[in-house]
């Protein structure tokens, strides 16, 4: 996250005010003679009841009690209705239509070389390490280099989703994951991990997934407990491992071109409410997880088996990790991520 000294630099760069700007779209900061209200535009795929959205929500609420110069208005839009969370990040980047939002790091894999380090399988060895690595901001030159090459400011680190195997047969070992036909995300380092550990990982949509186990073409893929319940995956793979070879990490982000037309009051209350509305998001969606897997275990939909080579998985994960971090340019950080206790 920022510093205030990194507050001060961007605010000095920017140079200007929020009286007499036109903004284009449906972002505005908006001044006149007879008012100096600013409003800001921020955009979500979900709703309410959605921790991403909840998160904005209390970023608001925060900014909101913090900065009392002048009126500050919050327009949230929900549902989609501004796009997808990519359309979000490139409307930040220019400076339009979007203020602020929560989207996935791999959106950001555009500008910043090295936004995909967030997103990387067994990145965190448990979540109290993940926990740390955020509370130590072990991700700063990840975030400073989102800010140099895509304009946009990371305020805070939501998420918290843990990423289990589910699949049509019970796996509790890495004997048993051997030549798994499972489906991977599409980005590169996480088809090396799993072909690393022994699996046969294969790339296929997402929406067809439960028809590919239903069919044969693959025996497990990988999800968060949400996705699992919302896409009904336990009806065919109601096996869930507890490998748990990933926890998300969603930024609360805002654009750096908006950020800059701020008032410097305003700027320092958007800097400490985005890192408190990103550890009460953490707080939710950590929480929500685990209770939506015990939920479903407890209607009979699926059933939790233990993993008992989570340990060795790590170890022969690590230099395949190590390797993608140094392609990314971002060796020294998964090193110094590593590093904390």
């Amino acid at each position: 996250m920022p510093s205030k000294d990194l507050t001060r630099r961007i605010a000095q760069r920017g140079g200007m005010t929020v009286a007499g700007l036109a903004l284009v779209g449906l972002m505005s900061v908006a001044a006149s003679p007879a008012s100096a209200d600013i409003t800001l535009i921020g955009a979500s795929q979900f709703d309410e009841n959605h921790a991403f959205t909840k998160t904005m929500r209390k970023f608001e609420e925060l900014v909101q009690a913090c900065y009392t110069d002048e009126p500050v208005i919050f327009e949230l839009h929900l549902n989609s209705e501004l796009g997808l969370e990519k359309d979000y990040v490139a409307y930040m980047n220019q400076g339009l239509s979007v203020d602020y939002a929560v989207a996935s790091p791999a959106h950001m894999s555009t500008f910043s070389k090295m936004a995909p380090l967030m997103d990387m399988p067994f990145l965190f060895r448990d979540e109290d390490h993940w926990q740390k690595v955020l509370q130590e901001d072990g991700l700063k030159p990840v975030a400073d280099d989102i800010l140099k090459t895509a304009d946009v400011i990371l305020l805070g680190y939501a998420g918290g989703g843990t990423r289990n195997v589910f699949a049509n047969k019970k796996i509790s070992n890495l004997e048993e994951m051997q030549d798994l036909p499972i489906r991977m995300q599409g980005a590169p380092i996480w088809t090396r991990v799993f072909d690393a550990i022994g699996a046969a990982p294969t790339v296929i949509a997402y929406n067809e997934v439960y028809n590919g186990i239903s069919t044969g073409v693959i025996e497990a893929a990988e999800n968060e407990a949400a996705g699992i319940e919302q896409m009904k995956f336990y009806e065919v793979g109601p096996y869930v491992t507890l490998t748990k070879h990933a926890i998300t990490v969603r930024p609360l982000f805002i654009s750096n071109k908006t950020f800059q037309r701020l008032p410097e009051g305003l700027q320092d209350c958007i800097i400490s409410s985005g890192a408190e509305a990103g550890k009460f998001g953490r707080d939710i969606e950590s929480g929500e997880d685990a209770a939506k897997l015990s939920a479903m275990e407890e209607k009979g939909w699926l059933e939790t088996v233990e993993f008992t080579d989570r340990d060795k998985m790590l170890e022969l994960a690590d230099p395949v990790l190590k390797a993608y971090a140094e392609e990314l340019g971002a060796g020294e950080v998964l090193v110094n991520i590593q590093a904390i206790e």
